[in-house]
């Protein structure tokens, strides 16, 4: 059996999906008990833990072949609040006595600083290392999924905004379903020691996104490259609190200056392409008529 968190997000759903859809024993873990019935009717065991209780979800943990963990983000958490999150996520690993943790980490998570959110899954990296199991530690880049994040602006405005002087730098972009699958398949076959896997996908420039954007939605999209100097305004105009967008201001940052690269055990290309993505994205977004 294996133990599944953050089911409701995008990989870990489709983490989930693949080892049922392979025959496999899933528990679910959720955070919202009103997420269970949804995942009991595809057939898998449910558990409701929050990640910040440390015994409840060791107790989801317990029992596993091996367990899927990730760390939620929470806008108005700050740092303190972060690295207490991530301590009680490897302390309920360490707890458990799971003998193999695959950790859905991101590319950077190498550097304990400078990076904005991504510090946080350093710490727990950090702090998985220290306990007995053995830790598949995926750093993958950007989400193709990171689209949903500007599709009500390019539908409302006709806007396609980056945070980046330049929208025609291409970046390695990896779809979610493609992270879950490759997720599933560490689980089936743990390692004999912990190692770190870079996921890579197809590259794509900010402009070549929106033009694909531009054609699945059907209408034109302006690409506006917001200068540094406006993110952080950019964002709070958005509604998000201001320390997050802080934050993620200093993610892109980071993202803009080069600091990412991939440094880990072993490299793993990716394959699906963003046109199938978007698809997807637009095809569940409740579109005006």
């Amino acid at each position: 059996m294996y133990a599944i968190t953050g089911v409701t997000g995008h990989v870990g759903s489709a983490t989930a999906r693949e080892l049922l859809s392979r025959g496999m024993q899933v528990r679910a873990v959720v955070r919202d008990p009103a997420k269970r019935e949804s995942w009991e009717e595809q057939g898998a065991e449910v558990a409701v833990a929050d990640s910040r209780d440390r015994a409840a979800l060791a107790q989801a943990l317990q029992g596993s072949e091996g367990a899927f963990v990730m760390m939620p983000t929470f806008e108005t958490a700050d740092d303190t609040e972060h690295r207490r999150l991530a301590d009680s996520i490897a302390g309920a690993v360490a707890d458990s006595g799971v003998p193999h943790v695959v950790l859905l980490s991101s590319i950077g998570a190498e550097l304990a600083d400078g990076t904005g959110p991504i510090r946080w899954l350093h710490h727990l990296e950090d702090g998985l290392s220290k306990t007995d199991a053995v830790v598949s530690g995926i750093r993958s880049w950007h989400f193709q999924e990171k689209v949903e994040d500007v599709l009500g602006v390019a539908l409302e405005a006709g806007i396609y905004p980056v945070f980046g002087e330049d929208a025609g730098v291409p970046t390695p972009m990896v779809a979610t379903r493609d992270i879950g699958r490759f997720a599933a398949e560490a689980l089936l076959a743990p390692p004999t020691n912990s190692e770190v896997i870079d996921l890579y996908g197809p590259e794509y420039t900010e402009r070549e996104v929106a033009d694909q954007l531009a054609a699945t939605l059907g209408k034109p999209l302006e690409v506006v490259a917001l200068p540094r100097a406006g993110w952080v305004d950019a964002m709070l105009e958005a509604g998000l609190p201001a320390p997050f967008a802080r934050e993620l201001a200093a993610l892109y940052g980071a993202a803009e200056d080069g600091v990412f690269r991939s440094c880990g055990d072993r490299q793993v290309l990716c394959t699906t392409q963003i046109g199938e993505t978007l698809q997807h994205i637009v095809a569940g977004a409740r579109l005006p008529a």
